[in-house]
């Protein structure tokens, strides 16, 4: 997998940690010396609950692939551990995007990329399931990545998006921001509606796979002869 912080070694890793947590300490810390003098003391919560936000995923993520919990299918293509007959998936995190996406590519290249990383990681979790003999499983996730006929193509069935999913967004709206700016190479605000959860049977996705493997050959080409 081609992951520009996992190829690092564990001191390296460690390093990026700490200067990802220093900047964030001395950040609050300038905006509780703001809060302080302005008494508007909201801005100080509201500073630690974005900061939180953003940093998060550089310190879950590998924590939870190094504890099981988590497993790359590609290197923008996460799957949680199965529970319950379902497999929860999810695309890249900005934490992900930060050490994976080539700086020099446009937004279009971006997003073809984005896309052609989540195909190629799903047509890895179908494998992965098929040698296994656990091809019962759900398949569960949240993208706004896909949009709905893509995802219909691929044998994803879109469904309402529950209320604490809705939750989750919204506290990490900032993160989300981040993220589709990186995406997209420019700052672009995303439309919550616009995010999608699907969910389908590993069964539909398998007899869909020849198209998921056609379109990521597809996208794999276009990238090649573009970039």
């Amino acid at each position: 997998m081609n992951h520009n912080y996992y190829l690092k070694s564990n001191k390296k890793q460690n390093q990026i940690q700490i200067k990802i947590g220093i900047v964030a300490f001395f950040f609050n810390l300038i905006v509780l010396a703001l809060s302080i003098v302005s008494g508007l003391y909201i801005l100080l919560l509201l500073s630690i609950t974005i900061t939180l936000s953003i940093i998060a995923p550089f310190f879950d993520i590998p924590t939870l692939k190094k504890n099981g919990k988590l497993t790359y299918y590609s290197s923008l293509f996460i799957a949680e551990k199965e529970k319950n007959g379902k497999i929860i998936i999810h695309g890249g995190s900005l934490f992900d995007y930060v050490f994976v996406i080539d700086k020099k590519l446009n937004g279009k290249q971006r997003t073809n990329f984005i896309l052609q990383k989540y195909l190629e990681g799903l047509l890895n979790l179908i494998d992965t399931c098929v040698k296994n003999d656990n091809t019962s499983v759900k398949i569960k996730g949240t993208t706004y990545i896909l949009n709905d006929r893509t995802a219909n193509k691929i044998g994803l069935k879109i469904i309402k998006t529950d209320f604490i999913q809705k939750l989750v967004l919204t506290y990490n709206y900032v993160n989300v921001l981040i993220s589709n700016s990186i995406a997209k190479r420019k700052i672009s605000f995303p439309k919550m509606n616009n995010i999608r959860t699907f969910e389908s049977e590993l069964n539909e996705l398998i007899e869909r796979k020849e198209f998921i493997r056609e379109l990521n050959n597809k996208l794999k080409n276009t990238i090649a002869n573009t970039v």
